[in-house]
Formats: structure tokens, C-alpha cells, sequence
């Protein structure tokens, strides 16, 4: 399954040797990032599924320093005392892998014929004639390296090539990611292509549309790091010529924006595969991640000494926290460890958008529960807004059908209140 990880900096860091060269911001960044998730704590990998969820949310600073950190999100949660069953179970994760294990088997020939017969490419694929390159490398550096060369010596090559569990690099915030897709097809004709391989089933030729919009997010996000990848291999061949070795001299690796997401078949263990068109999930997620404040930015506003260290006490770990800004919407607790945390804060505080998205943009300039009813009883608001005129005469109009005084019951002080009110106020025409 993908996996990813950001680069270790060295525990516990110990003050600059002033004979010692000065380090580089790269440097000073992994340090100040190992310092923010504690000396002994070992970094989380950051798989595509996290990138994907980030991408979607990419107001919240909290989601993003924390990830660039390598924070353990699971384990802060439950050092918080606000523990989430965010994640897969082991019968899911097994299950994925054996079936990735049968779909790769035999050098891949199941797959690339599969790839083929979606995609095209070239002349179809005979068995056992596919290149399977050895990917091993010391570090997601050096994987990544190999990853780099053994694409552009499949392109040259003008053959039917797997690369099964690549290693590919992205910036994320000012922070390198080092993702990992299930695989990699390199066709003849010079075309590169993602593969996701999933357990959940395709019944009749389609999946449930949650999880292939889900496996689409993963792809695009795989789609950019190989984008970058094939921009290298372009100008290295563009700057080699008629030198380039292997008679691959001009041709250029396209990375398809089509996805092959292969899932078993019905009720069976046999693959089936269809293509998935990426290319609106590609567009957002690229001008998500470009949205995205840097980490390095949002670490330099926190407060000396804060550390998100999950061996530390619940008091401590609640205020480094909550020193960091977050951007809570209901869509976080199916994507994010921290949720059931930040949901509590988010309705403490009466922020709006803890009841949704589409309520908070409905409800324009107003931000939290008590400005929303007061501005419905009329004691707040500009009466020239929109939504403080909807709000108003659609708290009016809920008053008088449940027979109540329209001041400030206690069933109208609630966030339940304001979410009526606003269901009312988004379903009537005002005079």
C-alpha cells in the first residue's frame, strides 16, 4: 500500500559547533521540524491520502505544520484524551495487500495487460518480455533517485515497464513529501501512468463513487509528483540530444491524466480495472498545495518552546495545540486523527463552521453561533445584508410555527437553533 515519509533530522539537537560550516534553511527547517515533534518521536509517514485530505482543507495550519512535522496524529489524540477510529483495519490492510500481491504476480503481466487493454500504449504486452527494475536505494532520497533514472531509461527503452512501489518527491508547504503509489506503468509509446490498486469491489464495472472520487484524490496527488519527475527527464534528454544512449533521443514522457484503478472483480479475487479521468482532481490539487501556508511560516508564529511531543502531559500538549490555527469542517472526521479535538474546540468557541461548510458560506459575513442569533432576533447584524434579512424573517416565520416567542428560548441558543433557522432561511423567499 503507498507509504511516504519526510526526511529525519537528528534526535535531540545539540548546540552549533562554531567551527562547524552554517547550516543551510533546508537544514535549520528539519531541526526546527524534529524539535516541534520531539526528540524521541519517530516522524509519521506522509502518504498520498494525507496530501489528498490536506488539499482539501488547505486553510487549516494546524493539519499542515503538524503533517510537515511528521507528527503522529493518532497518538496526539490520544495523548489529548479526544482519541479517533480514523484509519483502516488489519483486515482491510491485509486484505489490500494480498490482492496487490495477485494483481503483481507473474512480473505483472495481469496488470500490464490490464493497463493495455483500458489505455493503449503500444503493441499489446506478451508475458514474461515486461522490464521490472530493481528499485532499491539507501534512503527515500536515493529511492527516489532510482525511481527518477529507471523512468527515464523505461522511456528509452520504448518497452513495457512496472515499477511496482516507486518512490517519487513532491514539495508540500516548503517541505519535501516522499509518496509512494502502488505502481507505475511505462508504456512504449512513452506514456507514464498511475496505478491504484484497491480492495473494495467493482460490481457490474463500477465502484462505490465515494471511494473511486477518494482513489482519484491519491492519484492526482501521485500525478504531480511524476509530473516533475518527467519535467527532469524532458530537459535532460532536451540538454543530451542525438547523445542520449538507448535510441530514446527526443521522445518526450507524457504522464497520463487518467488513473488505472484496479479493484477485484464482483464477488471474486480477479482483478478488473477501469480508467479514472483525474483531471479536475489534478487541477484542485495542485492550486490547493500551492495555496497551502508554509510550514516554516506558520512555525514561526508559535510560541518559544512549543512542542507537540506525545510524551508530554495533556495540558501542555492541548495548549501547543491550540497555539496553531485550525480550520474544522464535519468532512474532517472521515480524513483526519485530530478531528473529535478540533470539533470540540471549533463548538466551544460557536464557530459556524463546525455545522458545515455550505451553512458557514450561506451565513456571509457572520462567523459564530451567537452572531448568527442575534442577528436573527434582530439585535446584531447590518439589516441591509442578505443573510441577516433571510435569518431574521426566517426565525420569525420557525417562531410563530412552533407557537414561541421569537427572543431567545433555550431551544433557540443552541447551534440546532441556528441550523433550523438557516435550514428556514434557505428555503423561503423573503417579502
Amino acid at each position: 500500500m503507498p507509504r511516504a515519509s519526510l526526511p529525519e533530522s537528528p534526535a535531540g539537537a545539540r548546540a552549533a559547533d562554531p567551527r562547524a560550516a552554517p547550516r543551510t534553511p533546508g537544514t535549520a527547517l528539519r531541526q526546527r521540524l524534529a524539535e516541534l515533534r520531539g526528540p524521541d518521536v519517530r516522524p509519521q509517514p506522509l502518504d498520498a491520502r494525507a496530501l489528498a485530505a490536506l488539499a482539501a482543507n488547505p486553510g487549516c495550519g494546524r493539519r499542515a505544520l503538524l503533517d510537515g512535522a511528521g507528527v503522529p496524529k493518532a497518538a496526539l489524540a490520544e495523548s489529548l484524551g479526544s482519541p479517533s477510529g480514523f484509519g483502516q483495519s488489519q483486515f482491510a490492510f491485509m486484505r489490500g495487500h494480498a490482492f496487490e500481491a495477485r494483481v503483481k504476480s507473474d512480473g505483472g503481466t495481469e496488470l500490464l495487460r490490464l493497463t493495455h487493454a483500458c489505455l493503449g500504449g503500444g503493441p499489446e504486452p506478451e508475458p514474461g518480455t515486461a522490464r521490472v527494475p530493481d528499485l532499491t536505494a539507501a534512503g527515500p532520497e536515493g529511492r527516489a533517485g532510482r525511481t527518477a533514472l529507471a523512468l527515464r531509461e523505461a522511456t528509452a527503452a520504448g518497452a513495457w515497464t512496472l515499477l511496482d512501489h516507486p518512490m517519487l518527491a513532491l514539495d508540500v508547504a516548503g517541505t519535501p513529501a516522499f509518496l509512494e503509489p502502488d505502481a507505475v506503468v511505462v508504456a512504449p509509446d512513452g506514456t507514464w501512468t498511475v496505478v491504484e490498486i484497491k480492495s473494495f469491489p467493482m460490481i457490474d464495472g463500477a465502484a462505490d463513487a465515494a471511494k473511486v472520487g477518494a482513489a482519484a484524490r491519491q492519484a492526482a496527488v501521485y500525478v504531480l509528483a511524476l509530473e516533475r519527475v518527467a519535467a527532469q527527464v524532458a530537459a535532460q534528454d532536451s540538454g543530451q540530444g542525438a547523445s542520449q544512449a538507448g535510441g530514446g533521443a527526443g521522445l518526450v514522457p507524457e504522464v497520463r491524466q487518467r488513473a488505472l484503478l484496479v479493484c477485484p472483480k464482483d464477488f471474486s479475487n480477479l482483478p478488473a480495472a477501469s480508467p479514472v479521468d483525474i483531471r479536475k482532481q489534478l487541477a484542485v490539487t495542485r492550486r490547493q498545495l500551492s495555496r497551502l501556508t508554509r510550514v516554516e511560516d506558520i512555525a514561526a508564529t508559535l510560541p518559544p518552546g512549543t512542542t507537540f511531543d506525545v510524551n508530554r502531559p495533556a495540558v501542555e500538549l492541548a495548549a501547543a495545540v491550540d497555539a496553531v490555527p485550525a480550520t474544522y469542517a464535519p468532512e474532517c472526521l472521515a480524513a483526519c486523527e485530530l478531528a473529535f479535538h478540533c470539533r470540540d474546540r471549533a463548538r466551544a468557541a460557536g464557530e459556524l463552521t463546525s455545522l458545515g461548510r455550505s451553512l458557514r458560506a450561506d451565513l456571509g459575513t457572520l462567523t459564530t453561533v451567537e452572531e448568527a442569533l442575534a442577528a436573527a432576533r434582530g439585535a446584531a447584524g447590518d439589516p441591509d445584508d442578505p443573510a441577516v434579512v433571510a435569518l431574521r424573517w426566517a426565525g420569525a416565520l420557525r417562531a410563530e410555527a412552533l407557537g414561541e416567542s421569537w427572543g431567545g428560548s433555550a431551544s433557540e441558543t443552541s447551534s440546532d437553533g441556528v441550523a433550523a433557522t438557516a435550514a428556514v432561511a434557505g428555503g423561503v423567499r423573503c417579502p
